[in-house]
């Protein structure tokens, strides 16, 4: 047995559809005039909000029979929903979770890929020149030797050469250091080169390396110094620290220039 809902005065009522279609038989009225009466209106606003189920009347119990939700139980209430309900049952929803989880980890990977330091390359490409003097009277030699770095950024973005410190021994004994701290940056992919000059001064601790060097019959005056290097660079929040080490073979009885065949081409001024 279906039922009727009427409203009146933000009142509902809940009457049996078939006792409703009686009631307006015996009276001879019509469906407007038993809805747009006056007083018919009135009746129906003084009946309780009830429910007939066809035996017994049930009042309803949220809203005690009058027809409204009092304010303060508004965040208390609980609206049911119908299992059958479209809404509960969401379309593609196993495809929009794949799809969501795809996305963030391909865009934890590219930016992984694109903002994970890598650790700078510093390449030791040899000597670039060698001037020779003589101070005869406190029987020093003196030499001026030029270096070649070059630098390979592997990273997506720059990276900061803070500074360059080198230290020549000749048989165990420091005889030149040299100190940069002129900062260089380094473009993302991209290579740098940079030459420093130390100068040596080889004299009483080695008294016999000035009479090796000044000697005429000697053509080529060949020493071995121990050459060490230290190359400081900072990118994004991380500073690391390259170490280099070699031997020079100096000819110290003459200047000497030392001709480029690696085919590298200078991208930034070298600091002499």
């Amino acid at each position: 047995m279906g039922t009727l809902w009427s409203r009146s005065d933000s009142s509902l009522l809940l009457l049996p559809e078939t006792e409703t279609s009686e009631r307006r038989a015996e009276d001879g009225h019509s469906d407007d005039d038993s809805l747009d009466g006056f007083h018919r209106r009135e009746d129906i606003a003084q009946f309780p909000y009830v429910e007939f189920t066809g035996r017994d009347s049930i009042t309803c119990p949220t809203c005690q029979g009058t027809g409204r939700i009092p304010s303060e139980q508004v965040n208390e209430l609980v609206a049911l929903i119908p299992y059958s309900d479209q809404r509960l049952q969401p379309q593609h929803t196993k495809l929009y979770v794949v799809l969501s989880v795809v996305l963030c980890l391909l865009a934890s990977s590219l930016v992984a890929f694109f903002l994970f330091p890598r650790s700078v390359v510093v390449e030791d490409a040899g000597l670039r020149s060698v001037t020779v003097r003589f101070d005869n009277p406190n029987s020093k030699v003196l030499i001026n030797m030029t270096s070649t770095l070059i630098f390979s950024n592997p990273n997506f973005f720059s990276v900061l050469v803070q500074s360059v410190s080198c230290q020549v021994l000749y048989m165990k004994t420091v005889i030149g250091t040299q100190q940069l701290d002129k900062p260089t940056t380094i473009l993302p992919l991209g290579e740098s080169q940079m030459n420093y000059t130390v100068s040596l001064a080889i004299g009483s601790t080695a008294p016999n390396v000035y009479a090796f060097c000044t000697m005429p019959v000697i053509r080529v005056h060949n020493i071995v110094v121990f050459m060490q290097t230290t190359v400081k660079t900072s990118y994004m929040v991380r500073t690391s620290q390259n170490s280099l080490e070699a031997y020079r073979y100096i000819d110290c009885g003459s200047n000497t220039t030392y001709p480029r065949t690696d085919g590298r081409v200078s991208h930034s001024p070298g600091l002499v």
